[in-house]
């Protein structure tokens, strides 16, 4: 086993032309977050003692995502090939004498697990100068290729595709791009590589032949396809997106949750789900999610930033929004959306609401329609509903206000003033009748029609 620090070098220079954005293309997000992020994420399951992202175009935003994390920065001011960009790394590691990861930002699905498998595989016994990461896949396309010795998993040659000869081409196994190499013996090989091929630039493949040729050998393992995924347009960013969604909701659910209908559930990165949840189909998550045991959220709910407590019910098409939190046996209905507000344990809001800056208290019943006036243009308030209070239907509910627990709002009420506990509120304009004025209005309205068509 490896008792060796790791580095890993992550490169994120390239211009990403293809994805047509102002945005730089590792900073394009992947259930919520960034593919460069998911990528850091899985490399700090190794610890490692440093790890470094290689720079180029659009070089500030890449910066600015990484710089709340301990991450050196790397500039790559031409792009000249992968053995070029990763070259630029070594100033930034220094000193470091440890093994030395690999990785690509626009190739955000690659597993710890699979990292650590190729750092183990550079210390076995034989010793290998580099370990290269390989796939099948349906479409070798335009991939290099791994040749290897028959029989091993030891590395013969590496070819780019457009050096390939037609033979080479109808290997299999191809190059992902991803590596594992010594420090020691990872710049030293890339000062030797050369750029003598038909692209002009500076491979990192080139340094297995290097080794080769001073008699060492390098190996490979393979992973499945859609691991080593890249991003390089819209349309393969949207298949990584849906193969990482299919992978949490077969997770989710061999963890305990229900999902009606799975293709149709969409997670952000960092959702958190109890046992025995049940998710009804069409019901998306955005970041900051957590739910607890039992609860229900039922279809086309949209949920970001909220915690649901235990045996809660959401939905349907019910809208929770940053700072919504729902106690034990809450429920929030069709057509309710809550924003910074908290239910207590066996509230209900249970149709056609907002709930804005609010907190109710447990027990509360919330009638449809009803409404908490939180901003006046300029600010912000708060409204306090107290346990057991009953808000009738069609009120609003002018904030700062404070309702209090077991206090009745009569329904079409509006609220400005604070309600004492237990009491009753009525706040409209009073009932008048008039016997008989419908009848005459339509009428002398009739009249009126028929006298302006003739």
């Amino acid at each position: 086993m490896n008792a060796l620090p790791i580095a890993a070098v992550i490169l994120a220079a390239g211009k990403g032309t293809r994805m047509k954005s102002d945005v730089h293309k590792v900073l394009h997000p992947v259930a919520g977050r960034p593919m460069l992020l998911h990528l850091v994420d899985s490399v700090s399951d190794l610890s490692p003692a440093r790890t470094v992202v290689v720079v180029g175009a659009a070089r500030e935003q890449v910066e600015a995502a990484v710089a709340p994390l301990d991450i050196a920065v790397a500039h790559q001011a031409e792009q000249l090939g992968t053995g070029h960009a990763v070259a630029q790394a070594e100033e930034a590691l220094g000193d470091f004498d440890g093994d030395v990861l690999i990785l690509y930002g626009d190739v955000p699905l690659v597993s710890p697990e699979t990292m650590r498998r190729m750092i183990d595989r550079l210390h076995d016994d034989d010793a290998p100068a580099a370990v290269v990461l390989g796939f099948r896949p349906a479409d070798p396309a335009a991939y290099g290729r791994v040749i290897v010795e028959p029989g091993t998993d030891r590395i013969a040659r590496m070819v780019e595709f457009k050096d390939a000869t037609p033979e080479e081409r109808a290997e299999t196994l191809c190059n992902s791009g991803l590596m594992a190499a010594r420090a020691r013996d990872l710049f030293a090989l890339l000062a030797r590589v050369g750029n003598d091929n038909a692209a002009g630039e500076y491979y990192l493949p080139d340094i297995v032949m290097l080794a080769a040729g001073e008699g060492r050998a390098s190996a490979v393992i393979e992973t499945d396809a859609q691991e080593v995924a890249g991003v390089n347009s819209r349309a393969e960013l949207a298949a990584v997106e849906a193969d990482w969604q299919q992978r949490r909701r077969a997770q989710v659910m061999a963890d305990g949750v229900t999902l009606v209908a799975p293709e149709t559930v969409w997670f952000a990165h960092d959702t958190a789900l109890g046992r025995d949840v049940t998710i009804e189909p069409n019901v998306v998550f955005g970041s900051g999610v957590a739910v607890g045991d039992g609860a229900v959220i039922r279809a086309f709910s949209h949920i970001e930033g909220a915690t649901i407590g235990e045996q809660a019910e959401v939905g349907p098409y019910a809208r929770l929004r940053p700072g919504a939190e729902l106690a034990r046996r809450a429920k929030v209905g069709n057509f309710v959306e809550v924003k910074k507000a908290r239910l207590g344990e066996g509230a209900k809001a249970s149709h056609l609401t907002y709930l804005g800056d609010a907190t109710v208290g447990a027990g509360a019943n919330i009638g449809a329609g009803t409404i908490t006036c939180n901003y006046d243009g300029f600010l912000k308030y708060r409204t306090e509903i107290g346990a057991d209070a009953f808000i009738g239907s069609n009120s609003a509910l002018v904030a700062p206000v404070a309702i209090g627990a077991g206090a009745i709002v009569a329904a079409g009420s509006v609220v400005t003033r604070d309600v004492e506990a237990d009491a009753l509120t009525l706040a409209r304009g009073a009932q008048e009748t008039k016997p008989g004025w419908a009848k005459r209005f339509r009428a002398r309205m009739a009249e009126r029609k028929a006298a302006k068509k003739g």
